[in-house]
């Protein structure tokens, strides 16, 4: 899970790399920052697919999935 914290971080980030540029560690940091972001888009998204079931498979008191 991303913080609060973190999301407000990854957005200072990428607001200063438009106006200035960041340092070598600033990038390593936001590189960091969004691929943990980006994971827990996908361990969301995998978690609501997961729990998707079919009227069908309901109906017929049989899940398939």
């Amino acid at each position: 899970m991303v913080s609060d914290a973190e999301i407000k971080r990854i957005n200072e980030l990428a607001k200063k790399s438009r106006e200035a540029g960041l340092t070598e560690e600033e990038k390593q940091e936001q590189k960091a920052l969004r691929q943990k972001y980006i994971d827990a888009v996908k361990t969301s998204l995998r978690s609501n697919l997961e729990s998707i079931r079919y009227v069908e498979d309901l109906e017929d008191n049989n899940p398939k999935h």
